[in-house]
C-alpha cells in the first residue's frame, strides 16, 4: 500500500520537474525555438486557443520564427496574441505568414527573463511541496487507521521527505542551468 504511494507520490513530484523544463523550453534566450510561442494563446472563434491549434510554428533561420496562419482571417488576432504575449517579440505579416526576428536580448531583458525563470521554479516547489503534504497526510490517515505503526508512519515520513528534498534540488539545478544559458552571451 505504502509502496504505490511512494511511486505516485515520486510520478506527481517528477510531472512538476517536467512541466517546468516545458515552460523553459518557451523561454527565449536569444535563438529562435518553436516553443517560445507554446504559452501565447489567441482569442478565436470565440475562445482562447493556443496558437499551435491556429498556426503552424517553424524556425526557418536561427534568430527567426515564421508563424503560417492557416485562417486567414486569424492573422491579426494572431499578431495581436504574438505583441502582447509579454515576450518582446514583433511580428511582420506577409499574408497569412508571420515572421518573427527574435532580438537580441539586452543585459536588461536577460535579468527579466532570469526573474521569469526563478518564478516558474516557484512554482514547481510550491507543486511539490503540495505533492509532499498529499503524501503524509495520506501516511497520517494510513497510520491513524491502525494500517501501519508509528515507527513505519516516521519512516514514510523521513522518505517522502528525502524524495522532496531531491526534487527541490533538481528543481534548483535546472534553474542554475537556464539562467546560465540565459545570461551567456
Amino acid at each position: 500500500m505504502a509502496d504505490t504511494l511512494f511511486k505516485d507520490l515520486e510520478r506527481r513530484m517528477k510531472g512538476a520537474i517536467d512541466s517546468l523544463k516545458h515552460e523553459f523550453s518557451g523561454l527565449r534566450t536569444g535563438r529562435a525555438n518553436t516553443a517560445m510561442l507554446d504559452p501565447v494563446t489567441v482569442d478565436v472563434y470565440g475562445a482562447m486557443m493556443p496558437i499551435n491549434q491556429v498556426a503552424t510554428v517553424s524556425t526557418p533561420e536561427a534568430r527567426m520564427l515564421s508563424v503560417q496562419v492557416w485562417d486567414r482571417s486569424n492573422v491579426s488576432a494572431v499578431e495581436k496574441a504574438i505583441r502582447n504575449s509579454g515576450l518582446g517579440l514583433n511580428p511582420m505579416t506577409e499574408g497569412a505568414t508571420l515572421r518573427i526576428p527574435v532580438p537580441e536580448l539586452s543585459e536588461e531583458r536577460r535579468r527579466e527573463m532570469s526573474k521569469v525563470a526563478a518564478k516558474y521554479a516557484e512554482q514547481s516547489r510550491i507543486a511539490v511541496r503540495n505533492v509532499r503534504r498529499d503524501g503524509m497526510d495520506d501516511v497520517k490517515k494510513l497510520e491513524k487507521d491502525g494500517e501501519i505503526g508509528q515507527d513505519e508512519a516516521k519512516k514514510w515520513s523521513d522518505r517522502i521527505q528525502k524524495l522532496t528534498d531531491d526534487m527541490i534540488a533538481q528543481i534548483d539545478q535546472v534553474l542554475a542551468h537556464k539562467e546560465k544559458e540565459i545570461m551567456q552571451v
